[in-house]
């Protein structure tokens, strides 16, 4: 497929790198060269510098020769603009855009728009690692990733709070999962108590 992602943040030339790695056609633009040249040195796209709501600038870029567009900006407003040039304007049949506020999804639909939201894909694989107990799991937020691990209460913590356990170097408690299944959030729901069946969800920052 010939691909056209609009915008050069981690998110774009990630999406960029994955699609050409599995051997699409891929040319990424963005007003930054600064962001472009962030691109792995394996990249064999083509990159182009413009304004991602200038048509001159996307029909320079080769929008009109696509198959698809993705336009992953951090900016909505910005984001459903160039998705309708893109479907409206050039017709092209598959555009999804990045929306970073889940409550606005609607707007974008109404446009026809497909939409990829980063907050519920993180949210989603939460979710996942919370609710499989003895398996350390990654999500990513941004640029930072985080490991989340579940292991059980020690013996020596049933009894007393969150405020008793001790962690390693790094680590920190990102809440708890009760014996019954509801998951409690250390500092939202302060200390808490804990008893026999309960796991802790650990944290740590990898990079």
């Amino acid at each position: 497929m010939n691909i056209m992602i609009v915008g050069g943040g981690l998110l774009g030339r990630k999406t960029a790198e994955t699609l050409d790695e599995a051997g699409h056609d891929v040319v990424l633009i963005d007003a930054s060269p600064e962001n472009l040249a962030q691109l792995s040195p394996d990249f064999s796209g083509v990159t182009a510098v413009g304004f991602p709501m200038d048509i001159k600038s996307l029909r320079s870029a080769g929008i009109e020769g696509c198959d698809a567009v993705a336009v992953t900006t951090p900016d909505d407003n910005l984001n459903i603009t160039v998705g309708q040039i893109a479907k409206n304007f050039f017709g092209i049949p598959k555009v999804i855009a990045r929306i970073s506020d889940p409550y606005r999804e609607n707007i974008f639909e109404r446009f026809g728009l497909q939409t990829v939201c980063p907050t519920n894909m993180a949210g989603d694989k939460l979710v996942t690692a919370l609710t499989s107990p003895w398996q350390s799991r990654q999500v990513s937020f941004g640029s930072t990733t985080i490991s989340l691990e579940v292991v059980p209460v020690e013996r020596r913590y049933v009894g007393h709070t969150t405020a008793s356990v001790e962690l390693r170097s790094g680590d920190g408690l990102f809440g708890v999962i009760k014996d019954e299944g509801q998951f409690l959030l250390k500092g939202k729901d302060g200390e808490i108590p804990l008893e026999s069946g309960d796991s802790l969800v650990i944290s740590r920052k990898i990079d």
